[in-house]
């Protein structure tokens, strides 16, 4: 076996509403499958999602608030007043900056951007920037993708007579901020249909209402922040997701071509992985770092030599981002090895971390240990902590972090990320109350990840037809995720390591009349724990692989398991050099045994952990046994299997000392002729019994294995001088001696055990563990 590092859960389909769409709206049964998994269940929701009609923008003036902010931006411009649009550091409050300057100005109005320090200011608007726009002239503020939790500053804005518009899309708190106007879709008394608009898509909004029209010109932004800033792409966001990256791939704007060259994006069509793999963590980076302001200053950008130089600029941050992040994760993971066990949810904290990138440590350390996390920054200045927060499938970090509002005077989110400042004397309290919540709230199975699959697919199923249609679900996002596909219990063409220094896998699936590649990134150490014969399962995503003018679908693998126990063939390696080999599997899975006492005594004195036959043995099920030499009886190694659950895998090593095989086995024609020779004699001198091999081509220890089997059965007798006949024996078959049964016991174990095929081998096994396995099998895939 091979056990998958997440629990599997496989959705299921109502047939009759798969086969509505698949006759209705004319699409094979896989698109179908998908659609009714993403709730698309009738024809008229399957065709309004894949657009097969174009669908249109809401009227923003459904959104609370949009008329009185309109309003009073049109008389500001009017008026010649000047307006200051206040944005957020990361991509979607980058982007939201850019589309709300651009459409301000495109309607005439005397505008700027501010966008604060994360390190000197901290999320959010602030009284002192707030000062500074009133002394430098400013009369109107509006913020993007933030603000909704800013109730101090908005009323201090009033306070220093200046106006003060929220447009935001995080999670309103219980108090909303007295603004001049609040637009947010999640606000109390919003009857917006759609409430999952990113910070950019409300921007994008307020320009649609500015300008009275759709600001198609404003999508290749709009789509970054919506990408990046991993909203639900479904409903409007699909919208704009679908209609921005067409927008992204032939913009004109100087700033986004020169963020394109710098990520190496050809000229080829443009997918969601671009901006939120690419686009989106350089304009992180600049934020995360230091100043956001460049990339801002990038996407507004006029001037092509600067847009260059800012985009190489960004571009170096990013590096140095990815470094800082892979130093503060190594240091982070070692906090959490140190402690005592893993806790139900993670608070670690240290002084001088980078603040602009805890928040990627945060998910780092939820992908390794797969708990609610919470990664801060000490300011040892100030005595504030300064956090970010990372979840898990059925923790709601937002709700749960709302418990701690005594502890917590500045937090905001969502159910599965947020960010937060306290005072550092009560991160202790924090992490307490954080796992007693973790642990009443979660079962114990919670803390293995869960990986949904769509649904199950053959391999003869997978053609290039089929995944063109699955490509008219993209955009691929939160709630509208990549389609993952499990192919099942399949057999396995060809397994091979790949990359320079062997970390890949690449497969080739075997179905009926085809095979399926396969590739599987950073899993090449698992190539040892899949032996060629073995029945793999694969959870993955379907792609089209374009090279050298062929093209070809392929899976790429998240995920491997193997039902069934495996047979491991180590039967080439020499005793002594087990030990090393053992290293690689874990200790607490691995029970090795011993047959004969010699082998047994070795491996104690090289300090293998070993266990005799005939000791009690810890429980087989799940685990690993490794089998050192052979049995003197083919009844000791069935005897191993014969209670209990089976193993999920059995290594054979089956070293011998003396290859007995090979020597001289004499058949009943050989001891018919020998027994013939001495009774013509009756007598036989021992000395001359090399002159007898001689003649026959026999060994030595053929005719001392012979004189065994009579001296057995009373056939001779021996003396260190000579072999005497026996007058007048009992009749008796060869098979009555003691000596001729374990030589032929030990002939049969040699030749089943050591020299037989590896498929022989495996039979062997299947035929003592075989029913016990199909039991078993179902146990991986169907464990929810």
């Amino acid at each position: 076996m091979l056990q998958p590092n997440a629990r599997w859960r496989i959705l299921e389909q109502e047939t009759t509403k798969v086969t509505n769409l698949v006759n209705e709206l004319n699409l094979s049964q896989v698109a179908a499958r998908l659609l009714v998994n993403r709730g698309f269940t009738d024809p008229e929701t399957a065709s309004e999602f894949l657009m097969k009609d174009e669908p249109a923008f809401l009227d923003p003036f459904l959104l609370k608030g949009m008329a009185e902010a309109v309003d009073r931006i049109q008389s500001a411009v009017e008026k010649n007043e000047q307006i200051l649009v206040f944005g957020d550091y990361d991509a979607d409050g980058v982007s939201s900056t850019a589309v709300l300057v651009t459409a301000l100005k495109m309607i005439g109005a005397d505008c700027d951007y501010y966008i604060p320090n994360r390190f000197t200011e901290g999320y959010g608007p602030n009284n002192p920037a707030l000062q500074w726009a009133k002394d430098e002239g400013y009369s109107l503020v509006i913020t993007v993708d933030t603000g909704i939790s800013a109730v101090t500053q908005a009323d201090y804005a009033k306070e220093i007579g200046l106006d003060f518009i929220v447009t935001d899309h995080h999670e309103p708190p219980p108090t909303l901020p007295n603004s001049y106007t609040t637009i947010n879709p999640k606000q109390p008394g919003c009857s917006y249909p759609f409430k999952e608009l990113a910070g950019v898509g409300v921007a994008f909004k307020v320009a649609h209402g500015l300008l009275g029209r759709v600001p198609n010109e404003l999508l290749d932004y709009a789509v970054i922040g919506t990408i990046a800033d991993l909203v639900p792409l479904v409903g409007e966001n699909r919208l704009l997701a679908k209609k921005g990256l067409r927008a992204f791939q032939t913009s004109d704007k100087i700033g986004i071509q020169a963020l394109k060259d710098v990520c190496g994006m050809t000229a080829g069509e443009v997918e969601a992985d671009h901006i939120g793999f690419a686009i989106g963590p350089r304009l992180n980076a600049a934020g995360r770092l230091d100043s956001a302001i460049p990339a801002v200053e990038l996407l507004l950008a006029e001037n092509r030599e600067e847009a260059n130089e800012l985009a190489s600029e960004i571009d170096r941050l990013n590096k140095e981002r990815q470094k800082v992040v892979n130093d503060i994760s190594k240091d982070a993971i070692a906090v959490v090895q140190e402690m005592d066990g893993i806790p139900e949810a993670l608070v670690v904290a240290k002084e001088g971390w980078n603040a602009g990138v805890i928040g990627i440590v945060a998910s780092r350390l939820v992908e390794k240990f797969y708990r609610p996390t919470i990664v801060l920054t000490i300011d040892p200045e100030t005595g504030l902590a300064k956090g970010s927060a990372r979840s898990i499938e059925g923790f709601d970090m937002f709700a749960e972090l709302s418990k701690s509002r005594d502890i917590l005077p500045h937090f905001g989110g969502h159910p599965m990320a947020a960010g937060m400042t306290l005072q550092s004397e009560h991160v202790g309290m924090l992490r307490e109350r954080l796992i007693e919540q973790a642990k009443n709230g979660l079962a114990p199975e919670a803390f293995t990840p869960i990986t949904t699959i769509d649904l199950t697919v053959a391999v003869d199923d997978v053609t290039i037809e089929v995944l063109k249609e699955i490509e008219e679900l993209s955009p691929f996002g939160v709630e509208n995720a990549k389609p993952r596909v499990l192919i099942d219990d399949v057999k396995l063409a060809d397994i091979k390591q790949i990359g320079s220094d062997s970390s890949h896998l690449k497969f080739q699936f075997a179905g009926e009349a085809k095979t399926l590649d396969g590739i599987a990134f950073r899993k090449g150490d698992l190539f040892e724990h899949i032996t060629p014969q073995a029945s793999v399962s694969a959870v993955g995503t379907l792609s089209i692989n374009e090279w050298n003018g062929r093209i070809k679908p392929q899976l790429i693998v998240d995920d491997l398991a193997v039902k069934q126990w495996q047979l491991f063939d180590w039967r080439s390696l020499q005793l002594n050099r087990v030990g090393t080999r053992l290293v690689d599997l874990p200790s607490e899975k691995s029970i090795v045994i011993a047959f004969q006492e010699k082998t047994f005594e070795a491996c104690q004195e090289r300090g293998i952990v070993v266990y005799r036959s005939s000791d009690p043995l810890p429980s087989f099920a799940n685990n690993y046994i490794i089998l050192l030499d052979v049995p003197s009886h083919r009844e000791e190694l069935y005897r191993l299997f014969e209670e209990g659950s089976p193993p999920s895998r059995i290594y054979v090593v089956f070293s011998e000392e003396e290859e007995s095989f090979f020597k001289t086995n004499p058949n009943r024609d050989q001891f018919k002729w020998y027994y013939a020779f001495l009774k013509k004699r009756q007598s036989f001198k021992v000395a001359d019994l090399k002159k007898l091999e001689a003649y026959k081509g026999w060994s030595s220890e053929t005719t001392s294995f012979m004189n065994e089997v009579f001296n057995d059965l009373g056939f001779i007798q021996m003396d260190d001088q000579y072999l005497t006949i026996v007058e007048a024996p009992a009749k008796k078959d060869l098979s009555d001696s003691k000596t001729y049964q374990a030589k032929q016991e030990q002939t049969w174990l040699e030749n089943e055990l050591v020299y037989a095929s590896y498929g022989q081998l495996r039979e062997l096994f299947s035929e003592r563990i075989g029913s016990k396995d199909s039991q078993k099998k179902e146990t991986i895939t169907h464990g929810l």
